[in-house]
């Protein structure tokens, strides 16, 4: 029995004996024989936006904190039942800013009177069917919201889009390390290291405006039009020579 114990640890020990230089001899990097190039590579791709954040809120001024807080409070009741029906789901409204603060009458060479307060209260939400933005921007407004600002466009889920400009970007640095290997008499051997930047376009929010004396049968209209979604890669090659 003791024979047999002994047996098994000379074995086991062994075996680990025999592990470690293949671990050593895997985490191995071969280096670097010949000429190392860093290129810097883009990828683009043109998706139109699917979804949309807009701010919408409400500015009220009263003489009393208490009585611009109440009115406040109830146009902006009005603003998220507007909302609700037009079938904004609850999880894509949220409050952004809530502030009150006073007003003051300014006068050469005299002191700032106190006039009133105003308060504001806003929400930003997230529409995920773009053609209805303009619609229900109306509506809001027709229930008192007076400050809105937006839209900012984007894609929901941009990540098969950028694999595609990854992919591209490759491709491209790829075109690029071959030509300078061409011209220098060289060859492509390897890539040595891949990092990446993702840069997405998508441009600022803009004011939305609309003249309250304008007829009922004009609708806002948000056109999506498109964004470009980018990657940056800057590839590391070993280029050897000569090219044969």
């Amino acid at each position: 029995m003791i024979r047999t114990m002994m047996a098994a640890a000379v074995l086991s020990t062994s075996l680990v004996a025999a592990a470690v230089p293949a671990v050593a001899q895997q985490a191995e990097v071969r280096p670097i024989s010949g000429t190392r190039l860093d290129v810097v590579a883009q990828g683009e791709v043109a998706r139109v936006p699917d979804i949309a954040h807009i701010s919408a809120g409400v500015v009220t001024q009263a003489p009393t904190a208490t009585a611009a807080i109440r009115q406040n409070a109830d146009r902006m009741a009005a603003v998220r039942a507007a909302l609700r029906q037009a079938g904004i789901a609850e999880q894509d409204i949220q409050t952004s800013t809530i502030n009150l603060q006073p007003s003051y009458r300014y006068a050469e060479n005299q002191p700032p009177q106190l006039v009133g307060y105003q308060a504001v209260n806003e929400v930003t939400v997230r529409f995920r069917d773009i053609a209805e933005t303009g619609r229900i921007l109306d509506a809001l407004v027709a229930q008192g919201a007076n400050q809105i600002n937006g839209p900012m466009l984007s894609i929901d889920e941009p990540e098969s889009a950028l694999d595609e400009a990854r992919v591209q970007a490759l491709t491209n640095a790829r075109a690029r390390a071959e030509l300078y290997a061409r011209s220098l008499g060289m060859r492509v051997a390897r890539v040595l290291a891949v990092s990446e930047s993702a840069q997405g376009g998508m441009p600022p929010p803009r004011p939305y405006m609309r003249d309250m004396a304008a007829s009922a049968q004009a609708e806002t209209q948000i056109v999506p039009g498109e964004q470009t979604l980018s990657v940056t890669l800057t590839v590391s090659f070993e280029l050897e020579g000569p090219n044969p």
